[in-house]
């Protein structure tokens, strides 16, 4: 089985650690305070609080194994490096036939996709499609919506 990486800025990766750290600190202790109180209640067969607390410590924990698994397998990507193809890290300008406008995106891992904010992942139809274009490619791109057609403009 080939392992499966996560990319990310520098950024990215102290945002992963960030929350790492909140989790196993900071979540963990108030989760285990809720369960403790939930407990006070009496009988935990019909306890919603407790049925709530317990939820949520499993939701901390499966998210901690998914961070740390995140974290093992992490390639640093630099967004300041140029290339004459798009990779992950890139900002590239291309122009969507479709829309019949120009835009601006950077391609980054999923972890720190954000298309409000002009990032969108690798592994997105449009993302995935530029993935080892250049400047002048035409691309075609299959979307929810239908194929539309991409034109690179510059990588940035």
């Amino acid at each position: 089985m080939q392992e499966k990486y996560t990319f990310v800025t520098e950024e990215g990766l102290q945002q992963l650690k960030d929350e790492l750290e909140f989790l196993k600190i900071t979540r963990r202790t108030e989760v285990a305070a809720a369960i403790k109180q939930a407990t006070a209640f009496g009988d935990l067969s019909e306890n919603s609080e407790y049925d709530e607390a317990k939820n949520e410590q499993a939701e901390v924990e499966k998210r901690i194994l998914e961070l740390e698994q995140m974290l093992k397998n992490v390639k640093i990507i630099n967004s300041n490096e140029t290339s004459s193809v798009i990779s992950v890290g890139t900002k590239v300008r291309i122009f969507n036939n479709f829309l019949e406008e120009e835009a601006e995106y950077q391609i980054v891992g999923s972890t720190e996709t954000d298309p409000f904010n002009n990032l969108i992942s690798d592994e997105s139809p449009i993302g995935k499609a530029l993935l080892g274009h250049k400047p002048g490619d035409k691309v075609n791109v299959v979307t929810p919506a239908g194929e539309i057609t991409i034109e690179v403009l510059a990588i940035l």
